[in-house]
């Protein structure tokens, strides 16, 4: 076949036919001039502006992720409260005490009769609560396996209606676990118009197991504390973890230190 008709079937040969006719060094300078263009086109392709229409879909996308996280972090925040309410219920922890459903064990547990706990009651309010809250009974006497019923008072001694919620805790911690509550008003709003006065009842019962746990051998005093505040939008309730929160159990009457003179 001549190098004519070659010529005329496969022009694209051509190219490669004239540079493997050169000598070594001027192949080597045209191979250097291809990479130096291929290289400029790359870092020209690189270096183009993103156009407003990527800008605008890149800042769109930015704005619907920062969207998301701020929803899903007002979400945590709101369920996170009822989940430590039903946590500690669940746990007593914090000393929180348990919420009696199991009304079948209610009826058919048995007093323990050897065993008299002394359950003392105390009540608090902000300096920015202008409710009147206190207990009607200072301390009641209560046998593990025995309900009881107590109240608190609450009074709005102001001229406009005031809505009030409460926390509750239970000194010691550890006996928390033992003291259920059948009925109580802690955690839900109440409403009291000017001068009104209400009761508020507490009927719980110390679980009879109480008698067999050896930490609660030589505990026979607890003390159950409410909180009233006014609700209002962004209330904190207190840490009830923290120990300054904590009212002090008074010594019963029969162990009340005498006074150094």
């Amino acid at each position: 076949m001549s190098l004519s008709r070659l010529w005329g079937k496969a022009p694209m040969c051509f190219s490669v036919l004239s540079i493997t006719a050169r000598s070594p060094f001027s192949t080597l300078i045209s191979l250097q001039k291809h990479r130096e263009i291929i290289s400029v086109q790359i870092v020209r392709q690189f270096s183009k502006k993103p156009s407003r229409i990527d800008k605008s879909a890149d800042t769109k996308n930015y704005t619907y992720y920062v969207m998301s996280l701020v929803i899903v972090a007002i979400g945590c925040t709101f369920a996170a409260i009822p989940a430590y309410r039903i946590f500690c219920e669940q746990t007593s922890f914090g000393g929180l005490t348990q919420v009696a459903k199991d009304f079948e064990k209610i009826a058919n547990m048995k007093k323990c009769e050897d065993r008299l706990i002394r359950v003392q009651f105390n009540s608090d309010v902000p300096s920015s609560m202008r409710w009147e809250f206190k207990p009607q009974q200072h301390e009641i006497y209560v046998h593990p396996g025995e309900t009881a019923l107590a109240f608190y008072t609450a009074r709005n001694p102001t001229n406009k209606p005031i809505i009030g919620i409460s926390s509750y805790n239970l000194t010691p911690f550890q006996a928390a676990y033992y003291f259920n509550k059948i009925q109580c008003f802690c955690f839900e709003e109440q409403i009291l118009n000017p001068g009104e006065q209400v009761d508020l009842p507490v009927f719980f019962y110390i679980d009879p197991d109480y008698v067999n746990d050896p930490a609660l051998e030589y505990l026979d005093s607890i003390l159950l504390s409410y909180t009233f505040f006014e609700a209002k939008s962004g209330l904190k309730l207190p840490d009830p973890f923290d120990p300054k929160n904590r009212p002090s159990i008074a010594p019963a009457p029969d162990k009340v230190p005498e006074a150094k003179i």
